[in-house]
Protein backbone atom coordinates (compact mmCIF):
# COMPACT_ATOMS: atom_id res chain seq x y z
CA UNK A 1 0.00 0.00 0.00
CA UNK A 2 1.63 3.29 -0.84
CA UNK A 3 2.88 5.33 1.50
CA UNK A 4 2.17 9.45 1.91
CA UNK A 5 2.68 12.27 3.75
CA UNK A 6 1.06 16.09 3.95
CA UNK A 7 2.96 18.73 5.00
CA UNK A 8 0.97 21.13 7.25
CA UNK A 9 0.73 24.50 7.01
CA UNK A 10 2.02 26.21 10.41
CA UNK A 11 -0.32 28.74 12.07
CA UNK A 12 0.90 31.74 13.34
CA UNK A 13 -0.81 30.80 16.77
CA UNK A 14 1.92 29.10 18.65
CA UNK A 15 -0.76 27.76 21.01
CA UNK A 16 -2.74 26.51 17.78
CA UNK A 17 0.52 25.11 15.77
CA UNK A 18 0.78 23.25 18.92
CA UNK A 19 -2.87 21.47 18.67
CA UNK A 20 -2.53 21.75 14.48
CA UNK A 21 -1.47 18.26 13.87
CA UNK A 22 -3.32 16.16 16.55
CA UNK A 23 -6.94 18.24 14.72
CA UNK A 24 -5.12 17.31 11.12
CA UNK A 25 -5.06 14.04 11.88
CA UNK A 26 -8.63 13.78 13.15
CA UNK A 27 -9.89 16.17 10.15
CA UNK A 28 -8.25 13.42 7.53
CA UNK A 29 -9.87 10.52 9.30
CA UNK A 30 -13.35 11.84 9.23
CA UNK A 31 -13.20 13.19 5.74
CA UNK A 32 -10.67 11.29 3.51
CA UNK A 33 -11.95 7.24 4.15
CA UNK A 34 -9.46 6.33 1.77
CA UNK A 35 -6.52 7.27 4.30
CA UNK A 36 -5.39 4.04 6.12
CA UNK A 37 -2.94 4.22 9.07
CA UNK A 38 -2.80 8.18 9.96
CA UNK A 39 -0.29 9.26 12.12
CA UNK A 40 1.73 12.47 13.16
CA UNK A 41 4.98 12.93 12.12
CA UNK A 42 7.42 15.53 11.11
CA UNK A 43 9.25 17.16 7.71
CA UNK A 44 12.32 18.44 9.29
CA UNK A 45 11.11 20.74 11.69
CA UNK A 46 7.73 21.20 10.03
CA UNK A 47 4.30 18.92 11.58
CA UNK A 48 3.14 16.68 8.83
CA UNK A 49 0.60 13.43 8.73
CA UNK A 50 1.92 10.05 7.12
CA UNK A 51 -0.98 7.44 6.03
CA UNK A 52 -1.37 5.26 3.36
CA UNK A 53 -4.45 4.79 0.54
CA UNK A 54 -4.31 2.09 -1.96
CA UNK A 55 -6.60 4.67 -4.33
CA UNK A 56 -5.77 8.23 -3.18
CA UNK A 57 -8.43 10.64 -3.63
CA UNK A 58 -7.13 13.99 -4.41
CA UNK A 59 -9.90 16.00 -3.91
CA UNK A 60 -10.34 14.95 -0.71
CA UNK A 61 -6.87 15.55 0.01
CA UNK A 62 -6.93 18.50 -1.35
CA UNK A 63 -9.88 19.90 0.91
CA UNK A 64 -7.91 19.25 3.99
CA UNK A 65 -8.03 22.63 6.05
CA UNK A 66 -4.00 22.11 7.26
CA UNK A 67 -2.98 20.81 4.03
CA UNK A 68 0.47 22.82 2.33
CA UNK A 69 1.71 19.81 0.28
CA UNK A 70 1.47 16.62 -0.07
CA UNK A 71 4.03 14.01 -1.20
CA UNK A 72 3.94 10.20 -1.88
CA UNK A 73 6.91 8.34 -0.51
CA UNK A 74 8.95 6.20 -3.35
CA UNK A 75 12.34 4.54 -2.71
CA UNK A 76 13.26 6.62 0.22
CA UNK A 77 12.31 9.66 -1.88
CA UNK A 78 9.21 12.50 -1.43
CA UNK A 79 7.44 13.20 -5.00
CA UNK A 80 5.48 16.30 -4.43
CA UNK A 81 1.98 15.49 -5.52
CA UNK A 82 -0.08 17.75 -7.87
CA UNK A 83 -3.07 18.66 -5.86
CA UNK A 84 -6.26 20.39 -7.50
CA UNK A 85 -6.34 24.17 -5.91
CA UNK A 86 -9.80 24.08 -4.50
CA UNK A 87 -10.14 27.96 -3.75
CA UNK A 88 -12.29 29.67 -5.70
CA UNK A 89 -10.87 33.40 -4.19
CA UNK A 90 -6.94 34.43 -2.23
CA UNK A 91 -6.35 33.38 1.04
CA UNK A 92 -5.51 37.20 1.96
CA UNK A 93 -9.45 37.42 1.59
CA UNK A 94 -9.58 35.79 5.10
CA UNK A 95 -6.21 36.70 6.13
CA UNK A 96 -6.22 40.25 5.64
CA UNK A 97 -8.79 41.76 8.55
CA UNK A 98 -6.73 41.67 11.60
CA UNK A 99 -8.69 42.80 15.22
CA UNK A 100 -8.52 41.60 18.65
CA UNK A 101 -10.62 38.27 19.18
CA UNK A 102 -10.56 37.25 15.70
CA UNK A 103 -10.74 33.74 15.19
CA UNK A 104 -8.27 31.69 13.88
CA UNK A 105 -8.72 31.47 10.14
CA UNK A 106 -7.36 27.66 9.96
CA UNK A 107 -9.53 26.74 13.04
CA UNK A 108 -12.73 28.28 10.90
CA UNK A 109 -11.76 26.47 7.42
CA UNK A 110 -11.25 23.63 9.91
CA UNK A 111 -14.86 23.80 11.39
CA UNK A 112 -16.47 24.81 7.62
CA UNK A 113 -14.86 22.03 6.10
CA UNK A 114 -15.88 19.36 8.57
CA UNK A 115 -19.77 20.35 8.75
CA UNK A 116 -20.08 20.64 4.40
CA UNK A 117 -18.28 17.36 4.35
CA UNK A 118 -21.60 15.84 6.00
CA UNK A 119 -23.51 17.62 3.31
CA UNK A 120 -23.75 15.04 0.16
CA UNK A 121 -25.43 17.78 -2.21
CA UNK A 122 -22.87 19.21 -4.57
CA UNK A 123 -21.67 22.82 -4.41
CA UNK A 124 -21.90 26.26 -4.26
CA UNK A 125 -23.63 25.44 -0.75
CA UNK A 126 -25.50 27.65 1.10
CA UNK A 127 -23.56 28.45 4.64
CA UNK A 128 -25.73 30.24 7.62
CA UNK A 129 -23.37 31.93 10.30
CA UNK A 130 -26.03 33.31 12.46
CA UNK A 131 -23.21 34.79 15.03
CA UNK A 132 -21.24 36.07 11.95
CA UNK A 133 -18.88 38.78 13.88
CA UNK A 134 -16.66 40.55 11.09
CA UNK A 135 -17.54 37.59 9.02
CA UNK A 136 -14.27 35.25 9.36
CA UNK A 137 -16.83 32.05 8.41
CA UNK A 138 -18.46 34.07 5.69
CA UNK A 139 -15.30 34.99 3.92
CA UNK A 140 -13.76 31.38 3.90
CA UNK A 141 -17.00 30.21 2.55
CA UNK A 142 -16.71 32.39 0.08
CA UNK A 143 -13.40 30.98 -0.22
CA UNK A 144 -14.29 27.49 -0.71
CA UNK A 145 -16.87 28.52 -3.63
CA UNK A 146 -20.28 28.84 -1.34
CA UNK A 147 -22.71 31.28 -0.92
CA UNK A 148 -22.45 32.99 2.62
CA UNK A 149 -24.96 33.96 4.88
CA UNK A 150 -25.49 35.71 8.30
CA UNK A 151 -26.69 38.11 10.95
CA UNK A 152 -24.90 39.86 13.30
CA UNK A 153 -26.37 42.08 16.42
CA UNK A 154 -23.34 44.42 16.36
CA UNK A 155 -23.57 47.12 14.31
CA UNK A 156 -19.74 48.17 14.07
CA UNK A 157 -18.99 44.76 13.24
CA UNK A 158 -21.26 44.91 10.11
CA UNK A 159 -19.72 48.25 9.00
CA UNK A 160 -16.40 46.61 9.39
CA UNK A 161 -17.40 43.90 7.16
CA UNK A 162 -19.60 45.44 4.84
CA UNK A 163 -16.79 48.45 4.02
CA UNK A 164 -14.03 45.70 4.11
CA UNK A 165 -15.92 43.40 1.69
CA UNK A 166 -16.27 46.79 -0.85
CA UNK A 167 -12.71 47.34 -0.11
CA UNK A 168 -11.58 44.37 -1.42
CA UNK A 169 -13.81 43.17 -3.91
CA UNK A 170 -12.79 46.44 -5.63
CA UNK A 171 -9.29 46.55 -5.33
CA UNK A 172 -9.25 42.94 -6.68
CA UNK A 173 -10.53 44.10 -9.65
CA UNK A 174 -13.57 41.60 -9.04
CA UNK A 175 -16.49 41.81 -10.98
CA UNK A 176 -19.47 42.68 -8.31
CA UNK A 177 -22.17 44.37 -6.76
CA UNK A 178 -22.61 45.08 -2.51
CA UNK A 179 -24.66 47.46 -1.17
CA UNK A 180 -26.15 48.14 2.48
CA UNK A 181 -30.15 48.74 2.69
CA UNK A 182 -32.71 49.10 5.57
CA UNK A 183 -35.17 46.57 6.03
CA UNK A 184 -38.38 47.63 6.71
CA UNK A 185 -41.75 44.83 7.28
CA UNK A 186 -45.36 46.01 8.02
CA UNK A 187 -43.83 49.53 8.32
CA UNK A 188 -41.37 47.77 11.26
CA UNK A 189 -37.48 49.21 10.70
CA UNK A 190 -35.56 45.19 11.12
CA UNK A 191 -32.16 46.81 11.32
CA UNK A 192 -30.01 46.60 8.20
CA UNK A 193 -28.66 44.14 5.44
CA UNK A 194 -25.54 43.77 3.09
CA UNK A 195 -26.30 42.01 0.19
CA UNK A 196 -23.10 41.37 -2.67
CA UNK A 197 -21.99 39.37 -5.15
CA UNK A 198 -18.64 38.75 -6.86
CA UNK A 199 -18.66 37.61 -10.24
CA UNK A 200 -16.19 35.39 -10.42
CA UNK A 201 -16.55 34.04 -14.38
CA UNK A 202 -16.48 37.65 -15.52
CA UNK A 203 -12.90 39.43 -16.59
CA UNK A 204 -11.90 42.63 -15.91
CA UNK A 205 -9.08 44.77 -17.16
CA UNK A 206 -6.66 43.21 -13.87
CA UNK A 207 -8.68 40.29 -13.21
CA UNK A 208 -8.65 37.08 -15.78
CA UNK A 209 -12.35 35.39 -15.57
CA UNK A 210 -12.63 32.07 -13.76
CA UNK A 211 -14.37 29.78 -16.42
CA UNK A 212 -17.18 27.61 -14.44
CA UNK A 213 -16.19 29.50 -11.53
CA UNK A 214 -19.69 30.14 -9.12
CA UNK A 215 -21.20 33.94 -8.67
CA UNK A 216 -20.62 33.65 -4.96
CA UNK A 217 -23.58 35.58 -2.80
CA UNK A 218 -23.60 36.88 0.44
CA UNK A 219 -26.48 38.23 2.41
CA UNK A 220 -25.86 39.60 6.04
CA UNK A 221 -28.47 41.09 8.57
CA UNK A 222 -28.33 43.23 11.62
CA UNK A 223 -30.25 42.11 14.61
CA UNK A 224 -30.37 39.02 17.24
CA UNK A 225 -29.56 35.70 15.79
CA UNK A 226 -32.86 34.43 17.71
CA UNK A 227 -34.29 36.40 14.83
CA UNK A 228 -32.67 34.65 11.76
CA UNK A 229 -36.01 33.17 10.87
CA UNK A 230 -37.83 35.76 10.82
CA UNK A 231 -34.94 37.71 9.02
CA UNK A 232 -34.75 35.09 6.58
CA UNK A 233 -37.97 34.16 6.23
CA UNK A 234 -38.45 30.75 4.49
CA UNK A 235 -35.30 30.45 3.08
CA UNK A 236 -33.29 27.14 3.86
CA UNK A 237 -29.79 26.49 4.23
CA UNK A 238 -27.31 23.24 3.30
CA UNK A 239 -25.11 24.28 6.37
CA UNK A 240 -25.08 25.98 9.42
CA UNK A 241 -21.42 26.68 11.23
CA UNK A 242 -20.70 29.29 13.89
CA UNK A 243 -18.46 29.85 16.48
CA UNK A 244 -20.70 30.28 19.60
CA UNK A 245 -19.91 32.92 22.60
CA UNK A 246 -16.75 32.03 24.40
CA UNK A 247 -17.41 34.37 27.80
CA UNK A 248 -20.08 36.89 28.81
CA UNK A 249 -22.65 37.03 26.03
CA UNK A 250 -23.33 37.60 22.30
CA UNK A 251 -24.85 41.10 23.20
CA UNK A 252 -25.85 43.45 26.21
CA UNK A 253 -25.77 41.55 29.72
CA UNK A 254 -30.04 41.41 29.91
CA UNK A 255 -32.36 42.86 27.12
CA UNK A 256 -33.70 45.48 29.77
CA UNK A 257 -30.32 46.25 30.98
CA UNK A 258 -29.26 48.91 28.66
CA UNK A 259 -25.54 48.14 29.42
CA UNK A 260 -22.87 47.15 27.16
CA UNK A 261 -21.50 43.40 27.23
CA UNK A 262 -18.59 41.55 25.73
CA UNK A 263 -18.78 39.18 22.60
CA UNK A 264 -16.90 35.64 22.72
CA UNK A 265 -14.07 37.05 22.46
CA UNK A 266 -14.12 40.40 24.30
CA UNK A 267 -14.71 42.93 22.04
CA UNK A 268 -17.53 45.38 22.77
CA UNK A 269 -21.40 45.12 21.71
CA UNK A 270 -23.88 47.53 21.36
CA UNK A 271 -26.74 46.79 23.68
CA UNK A 272 -29.62 44.77 22.15
CA UNK A 273 -32.18 46.85 20.03
CA UNK A 274 -35.41 44.21 21.13
CA UNK A 275 -37.15 45.25 24.79
CA UNK A 276 -37.60 41.50 27.05
CA UNK A 277 -35.18 39.94 29.31
CA UNK A 278 -34.09 36.99 27.45
CA UNK A 279 -30.70 34.77 29.44
CA UNK A 280 -27.71 36.48 27.95
CA UNK A 281 -25.59 33.59 29.14
CA UNK A 282 -23.85 30.80 26.33
CA UNK A 283 -25.81 28.52 27.51
CA UNK A 284 -28.93 29.98 27.24
CA UNK A 285 -28.61 31.56 24.29
CA UNK A 286 -27.69 28.59 22.53
CA UNK A 287 -30.48 27.16 23.80
CA UNK A 288 -33.08 29.20 22.88
CA UNK A 289 -31.13 29.54 19.25
CA UNK A 290 -30.71 26.05 18.40
CA UNK A 291 -33.90 25.65 17.72
CA UNK A 292 -34.25 28.48 15.44
CA UNK A 293 -31.39 27.50 13.22
CA UNK A 294 -32.44 23.91 13.34
CA UNK A 295 -35.52 25.05 11.31
CA UNK A 296 -33.03 26.70 8.87
CA UNK A 297 -31.95 23.66 7.66
CA UNK A 298 -32.53 21.76 4.70
CA UNK A 299 -33.68 18.30 5.18
CA UNK A 300 -29.38 16.70 4.83
CA UNK A 301 -28.16 19.81 6.36
CA UNK A 302 -25.18 20.12 8.68
CA UNK A 303 -24.72 22.38 12.04
CA UNK A 304 -21.43 22.65 12.60
CA UNK A 305 -20.53 24.71 16.15
CA UNK A 306 -17.41 25.64 18.50
CA UNK A 307 -17.91 26.36 21.64
CA UNK A 308 -15.93 26.84 25.21
CA UNK A 309 -16.33 23.87 26.95
CA UNK A 310 -15.62 26.53 30.05
CA UNK A 311 -18.92 27.86 29.74
CA UNK A 312 -20.96 24.57 28.55
CA UNK A 313 -20.10 21.36 28.90
CA UNK A 314 -20.18 18.69 25.66
CA UNK A 315 -23.08 16.35 27.24
CA UNK A 316 -25.37 19.67 27.84
CA UNK A 317 -24.51 21.12 24.29
CA UNK A 318 -25.49 17.65 22.79
CA UNK A 319 -28.58 17.36 24.66
CA UNK A 320 -29.66 20.76 23.20
CA UNK A 321 -28.35 19.56 19.73
CA UNK A 322 -30.77 15.75 20.03
CA UNK A 323 -33.93 17.96 21.59
CA UNK A 324 -34.39 19.27 18.44
CA UNK A 325 -34.04 16.19 16.59
CA UNK A 326 -30.84 16.66 15.24
CA UNK A 327 -27.75 13.89 14.87
CA UNK A 328 -24.37 14.74 16.88
CA UNK A 329 -21.37 12.87 15.81
CA UNK A 330 -19.78 11.68 19.40
CA UNK A 331 -17.37 9.10 18.85
CA UNK A 332 -13.98 8.78 17.35
CA UNK A 333 -12.16 11.42 16.17
CA UNK A 334 -15.05 13.10 16.35
CA UNK A 335 -14.22 13.76 19.89
CA UNK A 336 -10.46 15.06 19.24
CA UNK A 337 -11.09 18.49 18.42
CA UNK A 338 -11.11 19.49 22.30
CA UNK A 339 -8.00 22.16 22.42
CA UNK A 340 -7.04 25.14 24.73
CA UNK A 341 -6.85 28.90 23.51
CA UNK A 342 -6.02 30.49 26.08
CA UNK A 343 -6.78 30.49 30.27
CA UNK A 344 -9.98 31.00 30.33
CA UNK A 345 -11.07 29.18 27.00
CA UNK A 346 -10.60 25.55 26.15
CA UNK A 347 -12.26 25.33 22.82
CA UNK A 348 -14.19 22.35 21.46
CA UNK A 349 -16.43 21.50 18.18
CA UNK A 350 -19.77 19.31 17.63
CA UNK A 351 -21.25 18.78 13.96
CA UNK A 352 -25.05 17.17 13.87
CA UNK A 353 -26.80 16.76 10.66
CA UNK A 354 -30.53 16.43 9.94
CA UNK A 355 -32.47 13.38 9.05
Amino acid sequence: MPDFRMLLSPSANHVYRDATPRLAAAELEITAGFADQIAITSLGRADALRFSADDLDELALAAQSSLLVGFEESDGWLRPLDLPNLQVMDDDLVTIPKYPGKTNEAFTRLLLHLTLSQVSRPGPLEVLDPLAGRGTTLLAAWQAGHHGFGVEADEKAFDALASYLKTYLRTKRIKHSAQVSRVRREGRSLGRRLDAEARLDEATHDHPAQPGAPRLKMTVFTGDTRDSATLFGRKRFDAIVTDAPYGVVHGAEQRSSGQRGSDRHGSERHGDPHPGGRDRSPSGLLAEAIPIWRSQLKPGGALGISWNTYTLSRDELLEMLTDTGLHPFDDGPWLEFEHRVDSSINRDLVVAITD
